[in-house]
């Protein structure tokens, strides 16, 4: 990662990741089209307009793991291997307790926080029980995204691909067998997905302590090291704050979608889960720049910090055009692999057509939070994308919607704020970063 071409290296890197993310995609997706086609669109609708709510709860605890990433990563750049070891066993320690944590409020809270949504009494029963079974798998999932981040962190991003690929093939056959021949519907999914996660949890450990060298676990050395956990904390807590308080803004959407009833959710629900292929890819671009400039910043090769970020972003618009504009002149074909229902098909259509040919946006704001997350901002990052973002959505909700309640006006309020808190952060960076970068080359940082 700090020598030799940096596209090639960048493409490299980020390969693994995007077939990884498409293979959770594809089995989440296999969650929604098995429950959508065979539980029908009540049981779609319920698992859907969980996301948001799943977010909302996990999100803090899984900006940890970008803070983890950071530390092993810059420590493994500047060569201290004795660092790198303190911050693997700090990061595994830190999941487990937060799985641990997570999963009880999620058990606990799940009923009480889809009733604050507003979530319709024919879909609320089948949504809770999909929220509880889920968060009783959150120590698994934790622990997975931990140890994957560990080894992105020191430029393994092939491994984590192979367990998602095992963990995504018993997740599809779960699925057919728990909800199409026990038909157990959306408790099916649930389970299929938990037992999925402990299985990737599983092989990711197992890899960790089979590992040599600098990022090998041994399970007697778990425990909290303090100063890997203050630098942990100080550039993940931000990031976890960021990816809740964002949730709150997306609950504050779902909250309106709900208002137009069970086919329109069901129809977001099979269009944002095609959206997620085009997120998938270009923040994968995200975890690179985000990965490269701290690996590099710890091996002070500060020319490659600045020049990944130029190579991230144009990657980012070529991949973001391609597969938005391509998704969309597909769009009526992919939603009915999820629900064949004509009015959840146009609802879904209507979230494509405002949304798609602009999610490019979405990957140039996360491109540019990696970037100064990696020169070592943390709180700089936070405080634009919940004003840029987060804020901005729930003022526009609230006022703009408010005055026009449609869903072409709700779903404006993405492409708006994400140019926004993308323009900001650029911003930030050509004011604040050049000068950070530039100081830290003369030595005087």
């Amino acid at each position: 990662m700090t020598t030799g071409p940096l596209l090639p290296k960048v493409l490299m890197f980020s390969g693994p990741l995007i077939l990884t993310g498409i293979l959770q995609l594809l089995y989440n997706a296999a969650d929604i089209v098995v429950v959508g086609r065979f539980a029908g669109a009540q049981a779609l609708a319920a698992v859907g307009s969980t996301g948001s709510l799943i977010n909302l709860l996990v999100n803090v605890f899984m900006g940890l793991s970008v803070g983890a990433s950071v530390v092993v990563a810059r420590a493994y750049g500047a060569g201290d291997f004795r660092s790198v070891r303190a911050g693997v066993h700090t990061a595994i320690t830190v999941a487990g307790i937060s799985g641990v944590a997570v999963g009880i409020i999620g058990v606990v809270a799940a009923r009480p926080l889809l009733n604050l949504m507003g979530s319709p009494a024919d879909v609320i029963d089948d949504a809770t029980l999909y929220v509880q079974i889920y968060f009783i798998g959150m120590p698994a999932n934790m622990l997975y995204n931990f140890g994957a981040a560990i080894l992105r962190a020191v430029g393994d991003t092939r491994r984590p691909l192979y367990y998602l690929t095992i963990a995504g093939i018993i997740n599809v056959l779960l699925n057919l067998l728990l909800v199409i021949v026990f038909q157990m519907s959306v408790a099916g999914v649930a389970i299929a997905t938990v037992a999925s996660q402990v299985i990737s949890m599983v092989l990711v450990l197992i890899c960790l302590i089979r590992t040599d060298g600098a990022i090998h676990l041994n399970p007697k050395e778990l425990r909290i090291h303090g100063a890997q956990l203050k630098e942990i904390f100080r550039v993940g807590l931000p990031a976890g704050l960021q990816g809740s308080l964002f949730s709150i803004s997306n609950v504050l959407i779902q909250s309106s979608i709900n208002s137009f009833g069970a086919i329109s959710m069901a129809g977001n629900t099979a269009a944002s889960n095609i959206e997620s292929f085009i997120y998938t890819a270009t923040n994968a671009l995200h975890q690179a720049n985000l990965t490269f400039a701290s690996q590099n910043l710890g091996a002070q090769q500060f020319g490659r910090v600045r020049r990944v970020m130029w190579v991230c972003l144009g990657s980012v618009v070529v991949i973001g055009l391609t597969l938005g504009l391509t998704f969309l002149s597909m769009g009526p074909t992919l939603i009915g692999f999820y629900n064949t229902d004509p009015n959840v098909i146009d609802f879904g259509m209507i979230r494509m057509r405002i949304i798609f040919p602009f999610h490019f946006l979405c990957g140039l704001m996360d491109t540019m939070v990696g970037q100064l997350r990696g020169i070592g901002y943390s709180i700089m990052p936070m405080i634009v994308s919940l004003t840029g973002a987060c804020l901005l959505r729930v003022v526009w909700i609230f006022t703009i919607f408010a005055a026009n309640p449609t869903p072409e006006t709700l779903f404006l309020s993405y492409p708006i704020s994400w140019f926004a808190t993308f323009a900001t952060h650029l911003l930030c960076y050509l004011i604040f970063g050049r000068r950070r970068l530039k100081k830290m080359e003369l030595g005087t940082a």
